[in-house]
């Protein structure tokens, strides 16, 4: 079979697709992740138990456990999800897709997702124009979607035509008796065969075409089956490269939940395909007059009693695997991390009083993650290394943006916190709460626009002299010192706030502003640098002094809370 090269740039622009479909489907999902979105699928997933449910229906219904991770993996990506609770729908999806061999041997059926993923695109477009930034987000979710599967559709084109030519295997007929290493050898060409075809379900219906064909035995088939369980993990773990370190480790799970359960069968393979084997044989509902007839059936029921199985054994052993994965993948601390509400996913207590402690701790988790973006700023300021600097930018901005929501979600729950039984106090809280909420996230605005001044000046090539940085590093650890004593008042007992050193700071950075401000005219007058680089300088300096305006905001309104 020919394959050119105008065929290998085919096959790259469709996995470039793919990425593109999974990049947009979880930035949107970001954007339209409200309380509603979030406490429906966290319903779905509040124990392990619903989540492999929840895992085994979609993936039954899409008949793609490879689809399933993927959505599960980009909600992760989107906060949507916690690690935990996505390892229970991986469970249940690896069950799930087991349908497909069942469809398969009845009926020579397989659904067809594809076909669906152009008309969702022609809803989701009309959306895409909407002024209603809601429904704008949720068109680009549904064409990131529907591009992601006319995508998956695209790599199983683009790649030799294996699906529709099963015969151009015949020569692995050749490979079926060098004992336990063919069981190996036709478990790694599983796995080769779904990286190809990117469908375990396209790659079980070439399993049962060879084995009714003759060329291999029903055990090696078998053995394609658990080669095929590994196969289907590349597919998240390929999407998870462009998400955030929980969707990494969403998909690492995967593919660590499916490698124990080959090594275990392994153990055990010989015999298990013997019984598997012998209970097909002595079930009369195929005639045994035509053996050939019962492969199928037996390698369906092989594939769904070992995922079943592989189920029941590890599902009492998620936290386990919980703690595993995040020792395997550690936050190397230069991506995004998880970022969503802690503490009051839950709804409202069962007391207003105690309601205001969860939200207390909610903007104490808030104030942490944009102070944050403060330092990326300044090792933005400093980076000369473009993929470094393209990876922090992006992840300011979707910093930014899931401040936006998360401002929203604290002020609604105060609001309903607020129509609760409160005494004075409280209600002096909440409206001081509501007050810092939105100063918190007027830190994040303001280090956005900080950030998009650096990026103006990384494009058009404004180097600063040594001096202008050092300034500028002073002026960073002003600034810092501000953001540090805003948490330090968030963190206290509201009696024993004190608002003196939050002054002292503020007044520190205002008076260091002004002589910024002087020295620069100076410079400007002696030609110590250009004036596109002082405006650039200026903008850097007042959006810090802005930042540092908003943290004595919060000091403020924490002291008069008292």
């Amino acid at each position: 079979m020919d394959y050119s090269l105008v065929d290998l740039l085919k096959l790259v622009g469709a996995v470039g697709l793919f990425l593109y479909g999974m990049k947009l489907m979880s930035e949107a999902l970001q954007k339209v992740a409200g309380s509603k979105m979030r406490s429906i699928f966290a319903a779905m997933t509040k124990n392990r138990f619903l989540g492999v449910l929840t895992g085994l229906l979609i993936s039954a219904t899409i008949q793609s456990s490879s689809a399933t991770i993927l959505m599960v993996v980009s909600f992760v990506n989107a906060g949507l999800v916690s690690l935990a609770e996505s390892i229970g729908v991986i469970m249940g999806a690896n069950v799930g897709t087991t349908i497909t061999g069942w469809l398969i041997s009845l009926f020579g059926f397989r659904f067809n997702f594809t076909e669906y993923a152009l008309p969702l695109m022609a809803v989701g477009f009309p959306l895409v124009f909407s002024k209603v930034q809601r429904h704008k987000s949720w068109g680009e979710a549904i064409i990131g979607f529907s591009i992601l599967f006319v995508s998956l559709d695209f790599i199983k084109t683009t790649f030799p035509d294996i699906n529709t030519n099963p015969e151009i295997l015949r020569f692995l007929s050749d490979y079926t008796n060098l004992g336990f290493t063919s069981v190996l050898l036709f478990v790694f060409i599983g796995s080769f065969l779904t990286l190809i075809v990117q469908s375990s379900g396209a790659t079980m219906a070439i399993t049962f075409v060879m084995c009714n064909q003759g060329w291999i035995p029903y055990e090696l088939g078998a053995a394609m089956i658990l080669g095929e369980n590994l196969g289907t993990t590349i597919t998240p773990n390929i999407a998870a490269t462009i998400g955030n370190i929980s969707a990494k480790r969403t998909a690492r799970a995967h593919l660590f939940f499916n490698i124990l359960g080959v090594i275990w069968m392994l153990i055990f393979f010989k015999p298990y395909t013997a019984f598997i084997e012998q209970f097909i044989a002595n079930f009369n509902a195929v005639s045994v007059k035509n053996p050939q007839a019962l492969i199928p059936f037996a390698l369906a029921l092989f594939h769904t009693s070992f995922n079943i199985i592989n189920l029941l054994l590890f599902i009492g052993f998620v936290p386990l695997m919980h703690r595993a994965i995040i020792e395997l993948v550690p936050h190397k601390g230069e991506e995004g991390e998880e970022f969503k509400l802690r503490y009051i996913t839950t709804g409202r207590l069962s007391t207003s009083e105690l309601s205001i402690i969860q939200a207390k701790k909610e903007l104490q988790s808030f104030a942490r993650h944009t102070n944050k973006m403060l330092g990326f700023n300044q090792t933005l300021l400093h980076e000369s290394n473009e993929k470094k600097f393209s990876r922090l930018y992006a992840n300011i901005e979707k910093y930014e943006s899931i401040s936006d929501d998360v401002e929203v979600e604290i002020a609604n729950y105060l609001a309903m916190v607020s129509q609760g039984k409160l005494s004075e106090l409280s209600r002096r809280r909440i409206r001081a709460m509501l007050k810092l909420v939105s100063d918190l996230e007027s830190i994040g605005d303001s280090s956005y626009t900080l950030a998009r001044i650096i990026n103006r000046m990384h494009k058009t090539k404004i180097k600063f002299p040594p001096t202008v940085l050092d300034k500028l590093d002073l002026m960073f650890s002003l600034v810092e010192n501000a953001l540090n004593t805003m948490k330090h008042n968030l963190n206290t007992e509201e009696k024993k706030i004190s608002i003196e050193k939050a002054n002292e700071i503020e007044n520190q950075i205002n008076q260091y502003c002004e002589q910024l401000r002087s020295e620069h005219l100076e410079s400007i007058k002696n030609n110590e640098y250009s004036y596109d680089t002082g405006i650039i300088f200026t903008d850097i300096f007042s959006e810090c002094e802005k930042i540092g305006n908003y943290a004595i905001n919060v000091s403020e309104a924490l002291f008069e809370s008292r």
